[in-house]
């Protein structure tokens, strides 16, 4: 089963995480591929819908936030564990919350800042 990563590379705190990530799974052999937002297109996303969280392609299904970090966590044999615990009936929902109205947004502001401050 193959796994597709869409993450804003120019973001950091995303970048920083997802190379993790890169190297576990490369170390351990996993298929998974990580693509950059300039291949959003190809997800059928524009770049800005991509930029706004991360998006995991998996059985032919594109996830988007929580569920895409669920997706990403339960193929790879270290981070199992993250996948099912954030799958628990209290807990799913408070870290959903969590990403969706503070993690995302805070990182897609800072995205737009740097989107603003390289045309200028």
């Amino acid at each position: 089963m193959e796994t597709r990563v869409l993450y804003n590379e120019t973001c950091p705190v995303c970048r920083f995480e997802i190379e993790a990530y890169r190297r576990s799974a490369q170390a351990q052999g996993l298929p998974i591929r990580f693509d950059a937002l300039d291949r959003a297109e190809d997800w059928g996303l524009t770049p800005d819908q991509a930029a706004r969280e991360l998006h995991v392609w998996q059985d032919g299904r594109v996830l988007s936030g929580l569920e895409a970090f669920r997706a990403l966590w339960a193929a790879m044999p270290g981070w199992r564990w993250l996948a099912r615990v954030t799958g628990w009936p209290l807990i799913r929902p408070l870290a959903a919350g969590a990403y969706s109205r503070i993690a995302a947004p805070i990182l897609y502001r800072a995205h737009l800042r740097r989107v603003r401050r390289q045309r200028q």
